[in-house]
């Protein structure tokens, strides 16, 4: 996306965003819910009904939600392949002093869709742009990861390519802050595999079907959540949040290793029963378990084997 220049020079320019003001209108970014709709906010609502026109990125999805809150406002169809022909009809009506409301198929719109591009031209021609917050998938997956939360970066769709998705990750080897991934319900094996070949220690939470019925967030490493993806087939869209890196995964050794380990503080029963809990086979979970510490399975089960003769 190409951002017009001028708007950034030396000289600031300032958007007081509740001034009133007859010309030009203002385009209003509404969120709207990523599965529940008692996520919709009352300023939504009201945003949406007095606007003067709703661009949409999927005009029947928008439409259901419309009738259930009874709203009646004249809806037009705004998406990345009619963006260059209805992106300057919207940028003119705004300028005339229409008031626009754009949103997307759920959450906040501007983020991985093409709203971005309607919000660098009507500030590149000095039209407001107001946010009305509410849902979004990928800071509700980040707070309920359990992963640091002081510092994140969000990379959106993955490529779909093994080698363009190992270039993105080549960029993000140093990254300190948690990352967040979107990736859709068929594909999530094959990224999590590229990512497993690698940074399968890491820590890692799978969250989908956020706010909806089937909610689900599943936590363990990497290796753990490839696993778990493998055996149980997920529906829905998916958020991954991945630990970002720090200095104690560069350490060498078994103590570097045991450092940089969120089950340094488990016991081996405890640490299969971890995975046991993520609903993996008692070979899965060995499995997992001889992974994370770097042995072969068959050190787990005697070891295990072991400590049940001791008892």
């Amino acid at each position: 996306m190409t951002i017009d220049e001028s708007v950034y020079a030396a000289s600031a320019t300032v958007q007081r965003s509740f001034t009133p003001r007859e010309l030009p209108g203002t385009l209003y970014l509404v969120a709207t819910p990523i599965g529940n709709l008692e996520d919709m906010t009352f300023r939504a609502i009201r945003t949406l009904k007095e606007v003067q026109l709703i661009a949409a990125e999927d005009t029947r999805q928008t439409r259901k939600l419309l009738t259930h809150f009874e709203i009646q406002n004249r809806l037009v169809s705004y998406h990345e392949h009619n963006r260059e022909a209805s992106g300057p009809e919207l940028i003119r009506l705004l300028a005339e002093g229409q008031s626009i409301a754009l949103v997307s198929d759920a959450g906040l719109p501007a983020i991985s869709d093409p709203g971005a591009h309607l919000v660098s031209d009507a500030v590149a021609q000095g039209i407001p742009v107001v946010p009305i917050p509410g849902a979004n998938a990928a800071l509700s997956a980040l707070i309920i990861s359990g992963l640091p939360t002081e510092r994140f970066l969000f990379v959106g769709f993955p490529p779909r390519e093994r080698k363009g998705l190992n270039k993105l990750l080549d960029g993000l080897e140093n990254e300190s802050g948690s990352i967040l991934f979107y990736e859709s319900p068929h594909r999530i094996k094959k990224t999590l595999a590229v990512i497993a070949e690698r940074w399968g220690e890491r820590r890692a939470a799978i969250v989908r079907e956020i706010t909806k019925r089937h909610e689900e967030a599943i936590r363990g490493t990497v290796q753990a959540c490839l696993n778990h993806v493998e055996e149980f087939s997920l529906l829905g869209e998916c958020c991954i949040v991945l630990e970002g890196y720090n200095e104690t995964m560069s350490g060498s050794g078994e103590e570097g290793k045991a450092a940089s380990s969120w089950w340094s503080s488990l016991t081996l029963e405890q640490h299969v029963k971890h995975y046991e809990a993520l609903k993996l086979k008692p070979k899965e979970a060995m499995k997992s378990a001889a992974i994370d510490r770097g042995i072969s399975r068959r050190d787990v089960y005697q070891s295990l084997l072991d400590q049940q003769e001791e008892d």
